[in-house]
């Protein structure tokens, strides 16, 4: 079935919390009619390489992402970025720390659902990880496959999400850190999923929108999640005007997982337009990375 759209930028791989491998995920953009995609693994880039030597293969455009956690006052708030420089050493050392931190996390998650009586060996987890960047989703996998839930999606609702037994809270950097990171990495940092999804657990409003986006445009955002999941006609609308106002890039994708979620979207199924890929190669183009400190 082909897509709605021709571009893609938030789709995931097995590196980090994807079901499906990059040449895998890149055949299935090829055959919906997707002309240009971004992988944006968590917290990694190790499989971009894989993801453009697979797309280059097929005649996809591909732009080179990243997805970052961050926190603020204990709200969740993500930061994708593009055009990522694998080379930068300084990056890749503060992606190995963070990746080292969502492991600790979860090994404490797999310990206290234990507690709670639901069984999940660490072996398992690093076997559903595949040697990706471990973290809930894939102790989620896990407990799909031992038959405590039928969903991923359920079990962030009943075991591992905010208010599950399982939850262990994550210390994470600000947006404003995240969005300096990226930059001084010369990438183009893009404010993901803002606005509340059905289909995805846990995701909401972000808190304060108007009052946020200044500061992280301030720090170098470019653009931000237009189009993204399952959002509504309004919700698009809503962002479209917001993005606007401030000036940013709209911006989005399917953030494919392949995780077997009811009503998950597709590769393409929602998505920017061609102008919006065009904006960020120009920008790219004349923006430069800072120097560190």
């Amino acid at each position: 079935m082909l897509c709605s759209t021709e571009v893609d930028l938030h789709l995931h791989t097995t590196y980090s919390d994807g079901r499906m491998k990059p040449k895998e995920l890149v055949r299935l953009c090829k055959q919906r009619g997707l002309k240009t995609i971004s992988v944006t693994d968590h917290d990694t880039t190790f499989g971009l390489g894989e993801s453009l030597k697979a797309s280059r293969a097929v005649g996809i455009e591909f732009i080179p992402g990243i997805e970052l956690g961050t926190d603020l006052e204990g709200e969740e708030i993500h930061v994708l970025g593009y055009f990522i420089n694998e080379d930068d050493l300084r990056f890749q050392t503060r992606l190995r720390e963070i990746r080292e931190d969502r492991l600790v996390r979860a090994k404490r998650i797999v310990k206290k659902l234990s507690d709670y009586g639901i069984i999940v060996s660490w072996e398992r987890v690093l076997k559903v990880a595949a040697g990706g960047s471990v973290g809930r989703p894939h102790i989620a996998y896990a407990l799909v496959e031992l038959g405590y839930v039928n969903t991923p999606k359920e079990a962030f609702e009943s075991f591992i999400g905010d208010a599950g037994p399982g939850f262990v809270p994550r210390a994470l950097m600000s947006p404003v850190e995240a969005v300096e990171l990226l930059t001084n990495n010369g990438a183009l940092p893009v404010l993901a999923h803002p606005s509340m999804s059905k289909a995805k657990s846990g995701r909401k409003d972000i808190n304060g929108l108007d009052d946020l986006i200044p500061g992280l445009k301030k720090a170098g955002l470019i653009g931000m999640e237009v189009y993204y999941g399952d959002y509504s006609t309004d919700q698009k609308r809503n962002l479209n005007c917001i993005s606007q106002k401030f000036g940013l890039i709209p911006c989005g994708g399917s953030d494919y997982h392949a995780a077997g979620n009811p009503g998950e979207t597709e590769p393409g199924d929602t998505g920017p337009t061609l102008d919006s890929v065009e904006k960020l190669k120009s920008m790219k183009s004349i923006l430069r990375p800072l120097k560190y400190d």
